[in-house]
This record gives structure tokens, C-alpha cells and sequence, in this order.
């Protein structure tokens, strides 16, 4: 369960100011602090979301009480497009996050947009698949790391807007490994870390070659 939270601020925008592509017409922004709650699983999908600024984390409850993160959205990126009427996953601000909201109605109208998004969540998620059931720990850290720089525009220096304990579930590991890869990578100088959460990737062409040229994925 998850602790019950105020609303959202909510404000009107224009599409110029949105970050990244986007769907013509009227938007509303909603505000939300690091933790809460964007939606719930089990929801009724009633909106399409796009990140204005911030990260989304985007989970699932297991049968067993267990949390799986199945993607993370940084700014420009869509979400919350699912083919059902009911959302099977939640989603959660990781930081102070501003996301513009799409009403499913009007959005439909842009359907060529939309695919794009579909397709191209469908070609991460394939790719997520692929990397946490064949490549090592430090190579799923690596893939990781050199994803997130591509999508942040290519910036070799980037916060984690996630914990350690959120990439160990997207990845499919402990936070001890993920710790212990992130160590690896800092002795062989391939990047460092100003704190836990502030990455400098010094040698990115050695970050790829440990991520098997894998395709990007969230």
C-alpha cells in the first residue's frame, strides 16, 4: 500500500513549453514531489502522461508483495499508454517531477504520434528482456549507465534521479551488486561518482564495449 498523499498542484500550459515531442493541443501540467503516486495499478486509464521535467518510475506489485520496476522516464519521454481499460503498473515521481497530462479522448486523435511512443516502449522493453536474462551484473550496470546518458541528450555527467535500490529491481539484482558493479566500474576508472547518486562516465567508449552495443532500453 502507499501512503495517501495531497493533490498534485495543477497548472494550464502551452504546448511550446513542453519538453521533448508532443501532442497538439490543450495540456495540463500536475506537479508531484519525489514519491508520490502519479497512478495507481489497478486504475482505470483515463490519460497519457508526457515527463516535463524530473523522472517517473514505473512498478508493479508482485503476487508475493515483492516490487518490480519495469521502466524510468526522464523528461521528453511518454507514459501510462497501455492497451487495457485498467493500468497494471503504478507510477511514482522519483524527484519533484512535472508531468503533462493528455486527456485518452483528444490524444487519440494523433494516433500516429502515439504509436510512435507505443513502438518505441515496446522496443525497450524487448531489450530489457534481453539484458536481465543474459548479460552479467556489471555489463546490466553498464547498459544501464550508458542508456541513461543517451536519453539525458548525451551528458557524460547526470544525478540518478533513482536509489541504488530501484536500478537492483529494474535490473533484476541485489543493491549490494549494483553497489559492487558501481564500485568495479569506479576502480577501472571508467566513471565516478562525486556521491552515491552523481555519475561521470570518463570513459564511455569502455561503457559500451561492457554493454555489448545492447540498444537502448528504460
Amino acid at each position: 500500500m502507499h501512503p495517501k498523499l495531497m493533490p498534485a498542484a495543477q497548472t494550464s500550459i502551452t504546448p511550446a513549453k513542453i519538453v521533448g515531442p508532443q501532442i497538439p493541443g490543450a495540456h495540463l501540467v500536475v506537479t508531484y514531489e519525489r514519491g508520490q503516486e502519479i497512478y495507481a495499478q489497478g486504475g482505470n486509464v483515463e490519460k497519457c502522461y508526457q515527463v516535463s521535467a524530473g523522472a517517473v518510475r514505473i512498478c508493479r506489485i508482485l503476487p508475493n508483495g515483492g516490487r518490480q520496476v519495469v521502466s524510468f522516464h526522464v523528461a521528453g519521454e511518454m507514459f501510462g499508454l497501455e492497451a487495457g481499460a485498467q493500468h497494471r503498473y503504478f507510477a511514482e515521481a522519483l524527484a519533484l517531477t512535472r508531468i503533462v497530462a493528455f486527456e485518452q479522448g483528444p490524444a487519440q486523435q494523433h494516433l500516429p504520434e502515439l504509436l510512435a511512443f507505443a513502438l518505441e516502449a515496446m522496443e525497450r522493453a524487448q531489450e530489457h528482456l534481453l539484458l536481465i536474462g543474459r548479460q552479467s551484473a556489471i555489463e546490466r550496470v553498464a547498459v544501464f549507465l550508458l542508456d541513461l546518458c543517451e536519453r539525458l541528450g548525451g551528458t557524460r555527467q547526470f544525478r540518478l534521479a533513482m536509489s541504488r535500490q530501484d536500478i537492483a529491481d529494474y535490473l533484476a539484482l541485489t543493491i549490494e551488486t549494483v553497489s559492487r558493479a558501481m564500485s568495479e566500474l569506479k576502480e577501472q576508472s571508467i566513471i565516478s561518482l562525486r556521491h552515491a547518486r552523481m555519475v561521470d562516465i570518463r570513459k564511455p567508449e569502455a561503457l559500451r564495449s561492457l554493454s555489448g552495443h545492447v540498444a537502448r532500453l528504460s
